[in-house]
């Protein structure tokens, strides 16, 4: 059977390789920005290649390996329009679970897949996961753009990435340190970081009706520019925190919240108690709850209510904590403490009520 139609090709078909060409020449200006001495070769290669001899000089070196995306926080990104700190939100969710067993973060990879490649809007999500590299200093060593037309709207886009990290074994951090009067230590969080964002769509569009322009007086700015408030990232903090103090563990306060996420890192027979009353979440939290009548429980099983990491850390070690995180700008606080178990069935329990 013959037809009248033009032959078909993958550009009729929705693909635009020349596009997708542009798109990498546009992004290796940011990717270069995130070199390590151990980088090797240019971006572009079938696979990103990092020199591994600098781990002669561990005993015993483990790697540590996380992949991660940032869930319908994107959605946001796409409608605003905004897509430059998106992947400040990617390489936080990846290098800050690395850190949490002490691992330094060496290099991340990304996934970008989109509907259909806008060159420069693609060069701005790697420019925005090139400046989250930096900060977390590790090298972006390569990544894949995929154009799935059909699948994703023109302007529709996720993200993922991966990360590997090393820490030596004898350092590795986790429950097996952790003692009885040990102290909880809490990062503040600059918002909602990466987390529930379904619920906090659901609230503020579906049930507010709220627009994304909308000025919000206890933000000081719009909703948008709240919703979009890049997640911290805590991995040079931790680092140095376990290199000039005691650190028994860590917990990255992701989805799930504190309690949940706490209580991977408490091992059977203690438990750690956090009282709200040492800190009050940010603004987001209570406009949150307010705009969808959410329960506290509902809240603190969502989101993180204002803190983003957790360091457990012997009591003697508390002031040389507390100085370090003020002196890298990070807001911490003691916000509770290790003791036995006993009869709860529970690893963790919040209690009192957040301070006003």
């Amino acid at each position: 059977m013959t037809s009248n139609l033009p032959g078909a090709s993958y550009a009729a078909a929705g693909v635009d390789i020349e596009a997708g060409d542009r798109a990498v020449t546009l992004m290796k200006d940011w990717v270069k920005k995130t070199r390590r001495p151990e980088s090797i070769g240019a971006l572009g290669g079938f696979a990103g290649l990092f020199d591994v001899s600098r781990l002669k000089q561990y005993e015993r070196p483990l790697l540590a390996s996380a992949t991660d995306g940032v869930g319908t926080k994107v959605a946001l990104a796409q409608r605003m329009d905004l897509h430059d700190t998106i992947g400040h939100d990617l390489v936080a969710m990846v290098v800050d679970d690395l850190v949490v067993c002490g691992a330094e973060p060496l290099f991340m990879t990304d996934y970008i897949c989109v509907g259909k490649v806008v060159p420069e809007r693609v060069a701005q999500i790697v420019k925005g996961i090139a400046e989250g590299c930096v900060l977390a200093g590790c090298a972006l060593v390569g990544g894949e753009t995929a154009e799935h037309p059909g699948l994703l709207g023109p302007d529709e886009y996720d993200v993922a990435g991966a990360g590997t990290g090393v820490v030596e074994a004898d350092a590795v951090l986790g429950p097996d340190r952790i003692r009885t009067g040990d102290a909880v230590i809490a990062m503040a969080s600059s918002g909602l970081h990466s987390n529930g964002y379904s619920l906090v769509r659901h609230v503020v569009f579906d049930r507010a009706g709220w627009a994304l322009d909308r000025e919000i007086p206890e933000f000081g700015r719009s909703l948008g520019e709240e919703l979009l408030e890049p997640t911290r990232i805590y991995a040079l903090d931790c680092l140095e925190l376990t290199r000039r103090t005691q650190v028994h563990a860590f917990s990255h306060i992701t989805g799930g919240g504190l309690a949940s996420n706490l209580a991977r890192v408490i091992p059977d027979g203690l438990h750690a108690t956090v009282d709200r009353a040492t800190w009050t979440p940010g603004p987001v939290f209570d406009v949150v709850a307010g705009a969808g009548d959410v329960a506290r429980d509902e809240l603190e099983k969502t989101l993180n209510m204002g803190v983003g990491m957790i360091a457990v850390v012997p009591q003697d070690a508390v002031p040389d904590a507390l100085a370090l995180l003020t002196e890298r700008g990070v807001d911490a606080w003691v916000a509770g403490e290790i003791t036995d178990r006993g009869e709860r069935a529970e690893a963790v329990t919040l209690t009192g009520d957040h301070a006003r």
